[in-house]
């Protein structure tokens, strides 16, 4: 699974519309350009594609104001919504996820229930579990990584990285069951995009024209 998709469905899917450079505008505002493949060649062929694919409706509104083809908006119908959420819930609660994926996962899972998000989360773990304890029948942890030579190592790498996974992921159940953050049907939702025309901090460079 690739992190684009699900960025660039749930960027356009907070605005309502976006044209591409608002997309690329929320994706460098949160970070996505340095932990995922969310470059702008990436996000503006991903606006295309998935507009062939239905995913998104393309509505061009508006000259461009430098000169290039006109600006065009993006709104997610009803099939890219379905895949958003197949996305989101794919990313949260399995545990052999790429970190990029798993962080685009948390990045919307507000846009869960709290309940549903607790549940995948829950997943999570459990498949976590499964893994280690498919690990250890072969090495044990208690025995140090020697027993094994050097590739001991690697099984002590997954041993600690699942149980890095499990800690971490308990601990964010915790925060969501005790009331942190407000989950669909909740309330306002945390605002995570830029208005048209705020300035972005964290913006990796010049943009191109805002005709794509």
């Amino acid at each position: 699974m690739s992190a684009i998709r699900l960025l660039v469905l749930g960027a356009v899917r907070q605005h309502g519309r976006a044209h591409g450079y608002q997309v690329r505008n929320d994706l460098e505002f949160w970070g996505a350009h340095e932990w995922s493949n969310a470059k702008p060649g990436s996000i503006y062929h991903a606006l295309k594609q998935m507009a062939k694919q239905g995913l998104l409706l393309a509505h061009e509104v508006a000259p461009s104001t430098v000169g290039g083809p006109p600006r065009v908006e993006y709104e997610i119908t009803e099939q890219g919504t379905a895949e958003f959420f197949a996305l989101l819930r794919e990313a949260v609660s399995s545990h052999d996820q790429k970190l990029d994926v798993l962080s685009s996962g948390i990045g919307f899972i507000v846009d869960l229930a709290r309940e549903e998000a607790v549940a995948l989360l829950e997943q999570r773990v459990a498949g976590l579990e499964r893994w280690r304890a498919s690990v250890t029948e072969y090495y044990r942890p208690e025995d140090g990584p020697e027993q094994l030579g050097h590739i001991g190592e690697i099984m002590n790498l997954w041993v600690h990285s699942a149980d890095g996974g499990v800690a971490w992921t308990r601990g964010l159940i915790e925060r969501i069951r005790a009331g942190a953050y407000t989950f669909a049907g909740e309330g306002d939702p945390f605002v995570g995009v830029l208005a048209e025309g705020d300035v972005n901090p964290f913006a990796a460079g010049p943009h191109p024209g805002d005709g794509r």
